[in-house]
């Protein structure tokens, strides 16, 4: 977490990962992270919300495949945020 991050209140630091979640680059992940922060983010824990933008620096090809199942994902991914994503993504 940066200096900058520290300071910002929970509320703007959901707005923050939604609006990243929803203009990612790629309009199939748009719609899946989209969809995933605004349902999910405000009942996250602040751990959970780490994970979270940690996960989202991926690049967009990456974290589709995961999601989709297409591709393995790698170890340090494949944690509760993945499952969250991957059950997600099966409920739609």
């Amino acid at each position: 977490m940066t200096a900058e991050t520290a300071r910002e209140t929970r509320e703007n630091r959901i707005k923050r990962l939604i609006y990243r979640s929803i203009y990612t680059g790629t309009k199939e992940t748009d719609l899946l992270l989209g969809g995933f922060a605004r349902r999910n983010l405000d009942d996250f824990s602040e751990q959970l919300l780490d994970e979270y933008e940690a996960l989202i620096e991926n690049s967009d090809p990456d974290l589709y495949m995961w999601i989709s199942r297409r591709k393995p994902v790698p170890e340090a991914w494949n944690g509760e945020i993945m499952q969250r994503l991957q059950d997600f993504k099966l409920e739609d």
